[in-house]
């Protein structure tokens, strides 16, 4: 171990895509410590051969993580220290990792995050927001009641989320049917030579990636359901059912007043008694 650097597990952030989005720290410590756990060797071996590390490799992935934790605990008793990579970006931010820092913290020593690269923030940086606020929930579901389930429990929220592209144009089409005025911004391939952020209404980004190329790395956002917060519908909803005006009377009066979605004030009233 370097005599500069404490035993300890080291959360090191490594690019999303461009090589040379790595921090000097990040380089430093992948060459001080003793082993490096990373999600994928393979994916790994590609950062520390471009800048000339020969740390040993040990795998550690999520099928993996519960019976390698014996052997990193046992490498800290040593006095040896540990960095923890994932394929790319910041690991445990949906991607394996909880486990092991779990064990280190309980087992008494320290776990030192290295900051660097990350989709999320990347995304987030790139796109505009009346709102400092937003929710992370890592990949959405894949079952369709599912994932309206989620976006139905956060429709206040920006609600921040990863995708596979195989999936995004059904996913979005789900909640379309159901939030059919649900603004969304979509960053592909961040960092890389083909990067692109669209923004735009639910059903405009849908049609834009059924007529171009949809592949790589996806985080994207869905706004938070702003002009609901805006004319406080709830509160609006209630007071015409005191009147003992009917849901669907009551959803055409505010979508007239205040152009959003009928079927949104619908599904609203419903579930306002």
């Amino acid at each position: 171990m370097a005599d500069n650097l404490e035993i300890a597990l080291y959360i090191v952030a490594t690019p999303i895509g461009n090589l040379e989005d790595v921090t000097i720290r990040a380089l430093e410590t992948l060459k001080s410590v003793d082993v490096i756990a990373a999600e994928d060797t393979r994916n790994t071996s590609v950062l520390l051969e471009k800048y000339g590390i020969t740390t040993r490799l040990v795998s550690y992935h999520k099928f993996s993580e519960s019976s390698r934790v014996e052997l990193f605990l046992n490498y800290l008793q040593e006095g040896k220290s540990i960095a923890l990579v994932s394929d790319a970006g910041t690991p445990l931010i949906s991607d394996p990792g909880a486990v092991l820092v779990d064990a280190v913290i309980n087992a008494g020593f320290r776990v030192v995050p290295i900051v660097g690269a990350s989709a999320v923030i990347g995304l987030l940086s790139a796109i505009p927001r009346n709102h400092e606020d937003f929710k992370f929930i890592g990949f959405l579901p894949r079952v369709k009641n599912q994932i309206i389930d989620v976006v139905s429990k956060n429709k206040n929220e920006n609600l921040v989320f990863y995708e596979s592209p195989n999936r995004l144009i059904e996913t979005l089409e789900t909640i379309a049917n159901e939030y059919s005025n649900k603004k969304v911004a979509i960053g592909r391939e961040l960092t890389k030579k083909f990067e692109e952020i669209k923004i735009g209404a639910i059903s405009e980004i849908i049609e834009y990636y059924k007529n171009n190329t949809l592949k790589g790395e996806i985080a994207g956002m869905l706004y938070k359901d702003e002009i609901c917060q805006e004319i406080n519908l709830d509160e609006k909803i209630k007071k015409l059912k005191s009147l003992n005006l009917k849901d669907k009377e009551i959803s055409s009066i505010l979508a007239s007043l205040y152009d959003i979605n009928k079927n949104q004030v619908y599904k609203r009233c419903l579930e306002i008694n």
